[in-house]
């Protein structure tokens, strides 16, 4: 395999980029904003909503959201049949944190955010501040929810400002025990409403 170095003159000049080969495509599929909302549902066939097969990989993207309550925690859910949200799920957690003005750091597996096969809203990310300032920004990848053979894994990746003035990213994986279709998901926080910001789905192909 050749290697091609670009310098700001080969940049400049050149008039056209062949494609990349063996690189997926990227497609937008639903943006919901939150204003006071108390959840967010992305469910296939529903307002425009595509969650089956078309795609193998789905992104949510999670762009500032505002919690309406101090400190709480966000969840999520999946459901089979578009209505409930209760499929077992078995997640790990870890966190590394920093304070903006103590310098406490810290980079730990939390058990405490574990999930072991329960069927209610999930925690994915914790503390969020409601400071005009503060929310919480990230994505969420679901692999393959229309496989009737396998449980549908996933995995999460969170940026938060929290309550008590923390930087924390947190990473969150772990699988719906479920080999029946996932056809949709629902956000909603702990506690309150989600008082602003945007969830996008893309399918990945």
């Amino acid at each position: 395999m050749s290697i091609v170095k670009l310098n700001n003159r080969g940049v400049k000049d050149a008039t056209a980029f062949g494609s990349i080969t063996g690189l997926g495509t990227i497609q937008l599929i639903k943006k919901l904003t939150a204003s006071s909302s108390s959840t967010l549902s992305f469910v296939d066939g529903s307002s425009g909503v595509t969650l089956d097969n078309s795609y193998k990989e789905y992104l949510f993207t999670f762009k500032n959201i505002h919690p309406a309550t101090d400190g709480t925690h966000f969840n999520f859910q999946a459901t089979t049949n578009g209505t409930d949200f209760n499929i077992a799920t078995t997640t790990t957690t870890f966190e590394a944190y920093n304070n903006e003005t103590s310098g406490v750091t810290a980079l730990t597996y939390d058990s405490g955010k574990d999930h072991a096969q329960d069927t209610g809203y999930i925690n994915l990310i914790d503390n969020i501040g409601a400071d005009n300032d503060q929310s919480f920004s990230g994505f969420l990848h679901l692999f393959e929810p229309s496989s009737s053979v396998f449980v549908k894994h996933f995995i999460f990746t969170g940026q938060r400002l929290t309550e008590n003035n923390y930087s924390a990213n947190d990473r969150t994986a772990g699988y719906f025990n479920t080999t029946s279709p996932i056809t949709g998901l629902s956000f909603k926080f702990e506690s309150g409403n989600i008082d602003a910001g945007d969830i996008c789905l893309y399918g990945i192909a």
